[in-house]
């Protein structure tokens, strides 16, 4: 089974989009895969239209309550399911505080599920928090999505910082995998520019450390697409929200990277995506409901 963290403490580089996307470009394929939510702002939940109320068992429990992940998990099809945040996970923070082992309780609770999932996909909060930490301990992959801003570059050598120390006194297997640029513009000139400094940066330090030395520049780019920033109030991925849009198709080539092979029968993402359901596999073409968005509580004045 493989474990991927999608991590940036940056906000709004496009981070949950990419879990939730990923997740369900992989599931699609006929892998089966589980979602982690970590966020206490339960974005990702919110997308595939997990809405949590007061008292419903969500990952707060399980890192608090010492609840068994098999009672939160929920099945959203075959292939993907999710295990859903709400936001009492922010007051995990405070609590461990002082709980011995803090960093390793997630680690622990996923030794002790016997689920069958080729894929673990952890969507971590914006922060390099108790919840960050937990993730990064109980992965073996990392992947840094980032926005083509030089903004965006400034925290880079501090995210790295913290893989390799967590590397070196937590988890020795955690590497990472690569980084993928998100709201991608093709046509300005700052985007090549970002995009050439992150690749001869990988390439310049690859030798320096063994945590990132075989991490890739992802070739496939997540274009700007506003059917990306529709499908989450609607409950739903891209791929049955918009399944022949350019976020369907990028992440669809993003999925297939990350995987690591392409199968015989649709080499072209464009190509898998015309007939209007998933890619290369034999899942029913998806139900795509535009007509009334996904019920999200509002806030009480």
């Amino acid at each position: 089974m493989r474990k991927i963290a999608v991590i940036n403490q940056k906000g709004g580089v496009g981070k949950t989009t990419t879990a939730v996307n990923l997740a369900a470009g992989i599931a699609s394929c006929g892998h089966r895969v589980c979602l982690l939510d970590l966020d206490p702002q339960a974005h990702a939940s919110l997308h595939l239209g997990v809405t949590l109320h007061q008292g419903e068992p969500s990952l707060y429990d399980v890192l608090c309550n010492e609840m068994a992940l098999s009672e939160v998990r929920r099945d959203l099809s075959d292939h993907l399911s999710v295990l859903p945040s709400h936001l009492d996970l922010a007051a995990a923070e405070m609590e461990l505080a002082s709980e011995v082992g803090r960093e390793v309780i997630l680690r622990d609770r996923l030794e002790q599920d016997s689920a069958p999932f080729d894929f673990l996909i952890l969507d971590c909060p914006p922060s390099l928090g108790v919840l960050t930490l937990n993730a990064l301990t109980a992965v073996d992959e990392v992947i840094l999505p980032m926005q083509p801003h030089f903004l965006a570059l400034h925290g880079l050598s501090k995210l790295l910082r913290t893989i390799e120390i967590v590397s070196k006194r937590l988890n020795p297997t955690l590497r990472l995998e690569g980084i993928v640029l998100c709201m991608y513009e093709s046509g300005t000139r700052l985007a090549a520019e970002v995009s050439n400094d992150i690749e001869e940066f990988l390439k310049a330090s690859a030798s320096q450390n063994p945590v990132w030395a075989s991490a890739k520049f992802f070739p496939t780019k997540i274009r700007r697409n506003i059917r990306l920033a529709e499908a989450p109030s609607f409950g739903q991925s891209i791929f049955d929200y918009a399944p022949t849009s350019n976020g369907a198709e990028d992440y669809l080539a993003l999925a297939r990277d990350v995987v690591g092979k392409m199968t015989p029968a649709a080499q072209s993402p464009k190509a898998a995506l015309a007939g209007g359901k998933p890619p290369s596999c034999d899942l029913p073409n998806p139900t795509v409901n535009h007509t009334s968005p996904a019920s999200i509580p509002m806030p009480t004045p």
